[in-house]
């Protein structure tokens, strides 16, 4: 059990939490939701023993041992993948790199005394069978055995996962902290996740925006608002309609108790001064003292309105790709062929879903759409040209893009910029109020639009790219992973203003409520030693997911 006892945190002028009692029991799976910046990352941090409490304390017992997978799945990028695993247990990496280097000096009395001590430590932490231990995990989580001495970086973001994961259990954990398992992660990736965890028998806390991940694996969900934390039993769908109930009820108490009280204090405003009445206006006052108003205090949980609005459209045909092929030299100096010979059209009104493994091709996809412009506003950077085959737009394209990493994609144009500034930069035309106006709908209203650019949050980031596409009114529109960061509200209002958009949509995204809301036509790439092969389907994700028999992504 993990005890939180009268925990306060705060971060400059803005209390995050505030005199918070609770617990997390084990066996349970508890996942932390809330709006981006409440604090659900700094209290996972807490947790992990990486972040003090302002006040109040965190208790864990000692002989509870705690693994913690964190959002930055490239950390270990030089790493061997085998080495990356063994770091889990720090006790034995840092005896054994100890040796290591000691071996390397000469070998004096004292040197000799210290290698005594390590090999004991070594010992201890069953370090002579580290090896074959590390490995058994990693086949067992799908990492063959000959890929193991290759360093991290030669895997994608879905296997990289799995490797961390495997350093957190070669830890043996009691209690698993996972800060957005999902980012990053394909389909078929997040579905092997989600039955680890269901399978994983001890407690587990992580942060999650993806509502169907939360809703396969939660048993508890641990809402971060209101400067507190409370805890509901059942999934993500369960907490939805519990918290809404609780706050509609509190709010018609609220608003009974004050009717009340009106009533009464008229009565007392009547005939307060007359004798007759005087003990029944006593009456009165006394039942006033009684009734209760509660102070309910906002939630930090605000869904951004967006609407992506086009002057005029685009033609029918929107986009032709044809016979594109694209090849990439890869770190061993080998050549990769991604796309082999794709074609590929796009009709006016399509909302695409491009799915498919990591590292199989999707957003080179979308970058070889996106090269085919002038890309310098686009992208900032050299664009993306097939090796062969054409990328036309059609007649009267207006092509907006969202890149995935959303700090690179505004650091090429923010340099010393606050919020307003980096949005206004773009059409100075438009009157400033009208700017302002977009950042507001984006939830950076007053003193927010001022932020500097440099310390917004990834959610803010993600917020202030779309707050460009939303300017620019383009009648199309490549979004290539944008519900990255972005909250549970902050995606149903991005999903809300795309179903309402009239233009064409293409997008890679690995939340499947996005992808089941949106696609009207879903193209999925698979591997194959010659390029990705397309399968191109007419329908919803749902239609896909049956008319093929996948196996991922299915379950909410």
């Amino acid at each position: 059990m993990i005890l939180l006892d009268n925990v306060q945190k705060r971060f400059g002028p803005k209390i995050l939490f505030e005199n918070v009692t609770m617990q997390f029991d084990p066996g349970k799976r508890y996942g932390l939701t809330g709006a981006n910046g409440a604090g659900k990352s700094t209290l996972l941090k807490m947790l992990g023993g990486d972040e003090e409490t302002d006040q109040g304390s965190i208790t864990i017992p000692g002989n509870m041992r705690l693994g913690v997978l964190r959002q930055n799945h490239f950390e270990y990028d030089k790493q061997r993948i085998i080495d990356a695993v063994l770091m889990g247990n720090k006790r034995l990496w840092s005896a054994m790199q100890e040796k290591e280097h000691l071996y390397t000096q000469e070998i004096t009395d004292e040197v000799g005394m210290r290698l005594g001590e390590l090999e004991g430590v070594v010992g201890e932490e069953d370090g002579y069978t580290a090896d074959s231990r590390a490995a058994e995990l990693l086949i067992g989580l799908g990492i063959p055995e000959r890929k193991h001495n290759d360093t991290m970086s030669s895997l994608s973001g879905g296997y990289k996962l799995r490797v961390l994961l495997a350093q957190v259990l070669f830890g043996a954990p009691d209690v698993l902290l996972l800060d957005e398992p999902t980012n990053h992660l394909d389909l078929e990736s997040i579905a092997w996740l989600e039955e680890f965890l269901i399978g994983y028998p001890g407690l587990v806390v992580t942060v999650s925006h993806d509502r169907h991940f939360l809703n396969a694996i939660v048993t508890h969900v641990a809402d971060v608002d209101y400067q507190t934390i409370t805890v509901y039993t059942g999934d993500y769908e369960d907490f939805v309609e519990q918290k809404y109930d609780e706050r509609k009820k509190a709010e018609a108490q609220n608003a009974a108790a004050k009717k009340k009280i009106a009533e009464l204090q008229q009565f007392v405003d009547r005939f307060g001064s007359h004798a007759s009445k005087s003990k029944q206006a006593q009456s009165r006052l006394k039942q006033m003292d009684k009734l209760e108003v509660k102070d309910l205090k906002r939630s930090s949980l605000v869904r951004p309105f967006v609407r992506f609005e086009f002057e005029k459209p685009s033609g029918r045909d929107v986009l032709r790709m044809e016979t594109v092929t694209k090849s990439f030299v890869q770190d061993d100096g080998t050549t990769r062929k991604v796309l082999n010979k794709l074609n590929l059209n796009l009709n006016r009104g399509d909302r695409v879903a491009i799915i498919g493994p990591n590292g199989v091709g999707k957003s080179t996809l979308l970058k070889l759409m996106v090269g085919a412009l002038d890309t310098k506003d686009l992208m900032g950077e050299a664009p993306t040209v097939p090796d062969d085959g054409t990328v036309r737009w059609g007649f009267d394209a207006n092509v907006g893009y969202f890149a995935q990493d959303h700090h690179e994609a505004l650091g090429r144009t923010a340099a010393g910029t606050n919020a307003f500034q980096w949005l206004y930069q773009f059409d100075k035309l438009r009157p400033q109020e009208e700017v302002r106006g977009v950042l507001g709908r984006l939830l950076f209203s007053g003193d927010q639009a001022l932020k500097d650019t440099s310390s917004l949050s990834g959610g803010e980031c993600a917020r202030l790219l779309l707050g460009k596409l939303v300017l620019l009114k383009h009648n199309v529109l490549i979004l290539d992973e944008p519900t990255n960061h972005l909250d549970i509200e902050s995606i149903e209002g991005l999903i809300e203003g795309l179903q309402l958009f009239k233009g064409t949509v293409v997008f890679v995204a690995h939340d499947r409520h996005f992808v089941n809301s949106l696609a009207t036509r879903i193209v999925e790439l698979t591997p194959s030693d010659d390029g990705a092969k397309v399968n191109d389907f007419g329908g919803s994700y749902e239609e896909f997911l049956e008319r093929f028999g996948r196996d991922y992504g299915r379950k909410a």
